[in-house]
């Protein structure tokens, strides 16, 4: 097997995509990680497509410059309204592309699911990009989409396991909508942060997908079947904001589970 050491980017309109980094970490440790959080322009979900565009395609140029080797678009906004984009830019230095959305639409796809609920940012949802791939894969599945745009707000200001996240989260998944649904996806990176608030909701009475699991999962593989693994013994993670907060920085060490070193980029 032929050894790449270069590092794979990883990108999100903040700290959401750090959940997806940390489970690639954990789950191929000898991988060199960037990761960049586009603090200054969150969050992307009530932003126009052109908008989300270009600053996909900046972040993605300057992953390319740090010589990466795959991509990662950890936000379900940018993967709806970017992912043909960001490939196009990819694909001119040969680098892989991965995205949050189609291994756990196909995962979905082939289970024994028949209802499956959606929540997610407006803009993810008014793509309708989870029921177009599900069904692509299974048009036998009903995928039933929700827009749930104050959970961001509510997981960044430090409110989950509160009263506040509790009423919010009541409020949206006793919509109709979702009133027969068998699987719910948490169709936004930030959303896992909040995974056993839904769990205890449903009361283990519905699968709620994990995620970050699938996609760290269809990285693994697909870097093995492309013989492009890292065998780095000392493995490094670097990490770019395009704005500092001190929030920011206490949401990062609770996304990736550990303290990080933040650094400025002003890539726009």
């Amino acid at each position: 097997m032929k050894d790449d050491n270069r590092p794979i980017g990883i990108f999100d309109s903040g700290v959401g995509g750090l959940t997806t980094a940390k489970e690639i970490q954990r789950l191929l440790p000898k991988e060199n990680l960037i990761y960049f959080g586009d603090s200054k322009h969150l969050p992307y979900g009530d932003k126009s497509k052109e908008v989300i565009i270009e600053y996909s395609t900046q972040i993605t140029r300057f992953l390319l410059s740090k010589n990466c080797k795959a991509i990662v678009i950890a936000c379900n906004t940018a993967t709806a309204n970017a992912l043909q984009e960001v490939r196009k830019l990819a694909s001119e230095k040969n680098v892989r592309v991965y995205d949050v959305i189609s291994p756990v639409a196909e995962k979905v796809a082939f289970t024994f699911n028949q209802n499956v609920g959606v929540i997610a940012t407006k803009s993810t949802i008014s793509s309708h990009i989870y029921k177009k791939y599900i069904r692509k894969n299974n048009k036998h599945i009903a995928v039933h989409e929700l827009a749930t745009p104050l959970l961001v707000p509510v997981i960044e200001e430090g409110f989950t396991n509160h009263q506040i996240s509790e009423v919010i989260l009541k409020t949206y998944l006793n919509n109709k909508k979702l009133s027969n649904i068998d699987s719910l996806i948490l169709g936004c990176t930030h959303y896992p942060i909040i995974l056993n608030e839904v769990k205890n909701f449903y009361q283990n009475k519905i699968q709620v997908i994990d995620s970050p699991l699938i996609v760290a999962s269809h990285i693994q593989q697909d870097l093995e079947k492309r013989k492009i693994l890292s065998n780095s013994s000392n493995s490094t993670y670097e990490f770019y904001v395009s704005d500092l907060t001190p929030t920011f920085s206490k949401l990062a060490k609770k996304f990736f589970g550990a303290k990080i070193h933040l650094k400025v980029e002003n890539i726009f």
